[in-house]
């Protein structure tokens, strides 16, 4: 089975996406993760800008990487993409395997690579004010540490 991706410029509806899955009667957990805008020294409003294939190719390799890595039954990554507003949910990842360590670790390393492996070009806008931003290095780290511990 295949992660199933949905990139967007629209709302995050996380309660639907919640409700696809977990439905296999082998399922005995779903884990999931939302990420938001969050205001932060005068934060207004985040902007992600993508190439729809690249960054498609890149959140389906990552997923499948995840989906072999924790033996996943289900995973789903969704990303906005445009301008958000503080308070807005940015990415929701979730997933669903027979024991919850595997979802709980499936849905960390997901978002960790996600946040320096896909291509996303983030500006923050603090009123008319706009800067470019790059990963941090506490986003490598973490990233880093699931890259040296996958076969």
């Amino acid at each position: 089975m295949k992660p199933l991706i949905i990139l967007t410029d629209e709302t995050l509806n996380t309660q639907s996406f919640c409700d696809r899955l977990g439905q296999d009667p082998a399922c005995g957990a779903v884990a999931s993760f939302s990420g938001h805008v969050r205001a932060n020294a005068g934060l207004t409003a985040l902007e992600l800008i993508h190439h729809p294939v690249l960054t498609a190719h890149a959140l389906e390799q990552i997923g499948e990487s995840a989906m072999a890595q924790f033996n996943l039954q289900e995973l789903l990554i969704a990303h906005r993409h445009g301008r958000m507003t503080v308070g807005e949910t940015i990415v929701h990842i979730a997933a669903t395997s027979a024991h919850r360590r595997a979802a709980l670790d499936a849905v960390s390393y997901t978002i960790d690579v996600l946040k320096t492996q896909a291509p996303f070009w983030k500006r923050e806008w603090r009123g008319n004010d706009a800067v470019w931003i790059e990963p941090t290095a506490d986003d490598h780290n973490a990233s880093d540490q699931w890259m040296e511990t996958t076969p």
